[in-house]
């Protein structure tokens, strides 16, 4: 089975370096499929900063789930065809549990 951008989805034997994280690979392929000249030209199609995708180049900044969305919305690329392209090979996204519990120590109560 393939992708849209044409990868083996099933063959996962292509090289270490699908399997590791690269949002450069992700952003590259994005400028060469809307025949984008930088990533200045890629930061206003997606409608960013340059700094962001700089960062992101850098990895000093993840693609966010919004800035997924975004490139999802430009490019008619799947989500998953995106998320492949970076290097995440997660099936399922799990929150942790601590994030909906209140801080403890702490009262929302009134006192007065």
């Amino acid at each position: 089975m393939t992708n849209q951008v044409g990868n083996d989805i099933n063959n996962e034997s292509e090289g270490d370096d699908l399997l590791q994280y690269n949002p450069n690979r992700l952003l590259d392929t994005l400028i060469e499929n809307l025949r984008l000249k930088n990533d200045a030209a890629l930061s206003r199609a997606l409608e960013v900063a340059p700094p962001v995708i700089s960062k992101i180049r850098h990895h000093r900044l993840p693609v966010g789930a919004s800035l997924l969305i975004r490139m999802h919305e430009v490019s008619d690329l799947s989500i998953r065809d995106l998320r492949y392209l970076m290097g995440d090979r997660r099936n399922k996204f799990r929150i942790s549990d601590k994030q909906f519990k209140p801080k403890e120590g702490g009262s929302t109560e009134n006192k007065g």
